[in-house]
């Protein structure tokens, strides 16, 4: 009974799959074959992109209240009361309630640091905010199902952690732009605020959010519907199957140039896998892009000096590499 009622919460409640079958009802009544190449890519379309937006609005809603209690001079005096690893482990854990994309959390990286938090804490929460979030959670549960959800997770909370734990132990300070270093944090004190205002804030986040996002979502929509229906079963595996043993490292180079949160990447990443490629590929490449996006390196390029950049990358990418790998050998006990 529990297993009946729980993939009815994952299939008909997160997946919504009553919403693709009435899309698809609707499209077959309009004429349109949703079994060709042009209807199956339009049922694709409708179906992800009000799936996801209707997730990411409940998503955004939740996350942004409790991010009401937690305003950047809170975090940091949060971050600022524990000392070694459990630093690394609470950064991390803050990061999965910050914004959705990397682009977003660097300001707060630089504010953090400018606030004389440590390089590794800092760190940790650099990396933790794009890779992680409680959005992450849900929508991989409604893909992927609990366990890769969790696991996913978890494996980015580590490499959050032991990424800044080892940054921390290589003494780069220095490697900070003098800008930052210098800075000096004003606090502020924080208002509470009231239940009205706080659900002020939390509704004016869903909009904004929601507006920002709205157009990758399309975006990835889009090309998880062109490879859903118009690229060969046959060439997907062939690249990113089991065949090719460097399907992890293509998959992390190739997330690389694109800018997306991890509502972006989802389409992309379900059409992958559905065409056949591996579970290990498919989560590299969503970390690769949501973690490693040029234009993120780009701005944190401002706030960091060559070597530091140099090393934060090679570190994101050797753990999504190993995750990767990782998933890749226990995807059949994981789906």
């Amino acid at each position: 009974m529990l297993k009946n009622i729980w993939d009815f919460f994952q299939n008909e409640i997160l997946g919504m799959k009553w919403l693709s079958r009435l899309i698809s009802s609707g499209l077959e009544a309009a004429g349109l074959d949703t079994s060709s190449r042009i209807g199956g890519s339009v049922q694709f379309f409708i179906y992800d992109t009000i799936k996801i937006m209707i997730l990411l609005g409940f998503l955004i809603l939740l996350i942004s209240y409790i991010q009401s209690y937690f305003p950047p001079e809170r975090t940091r005096k949060i971050l600022g009361n524990f000392k070694g690893i459990w630093a690394n482990i609470i950064a991390a854990l803050l990061g999965t309630v910050t914004p959705f994309c990397s682009c977003s959390s660097i300001p707060l990286f630089i504010g953090f640091t400018s606030a004389g938090l440590s390089l590794g804490v800092t760190f940790s929460f650099l990396i933790s905010s794009p890779m992680v979030d409680l959005g992450s959670l849900l929508l991989l549960m409604s893909i992927f199902g609990w366990k890769v959800a969790v696991v996913y997770v978890v494996v980015g909370l580590v490499i959050a952690v032991a990424g800044g734990t080892l940054i921390q132990k290589m003494h780069l300070e220095a490697q900070i732009e003098e800008f930052i270093r210098n800075g000096k944090a004003i606090d502020v004190p924080q208002e509470e605020l009231t239940q009205k205002e706080r659900l002020k804030y939390t509704w004016e986040q869903v909009v904004s959010t929601a507006k920002k996002v709205a157009p990758y979502v399309l975006v990835g929509v889009g090309i998880g519907a062109l490879i859903h229906n118009w690229i060969p079963e046959e060439m997907i595996v062939k690249v990113l199957g089991t065949g090719n043993p460097f399907g992890v490292i293509i998959a992390v180079i190739a997330g690389i140039p694109m800018y997306a949160d991890i509502f972006g990447c989802i389409p992309i990443a379900e059409a992958l896998l559905a065409k056949g490629a591996r579970l290990g590929v498919v989560l590299s490449f969503m970390m690769g892009v949501t973690t490693l996006s040029l234009p993120s390196m780009i701005m944190l390029k401002k706030a960091v000096k060559p070597k530091l950049l140099g090393i934060f990358i090679a570190i994101c990418t050797i753990g999504i590499v190993i995750v990767g790998y990782f998933f890749n050998a226990f995807q059949y006990l994981l789906v």
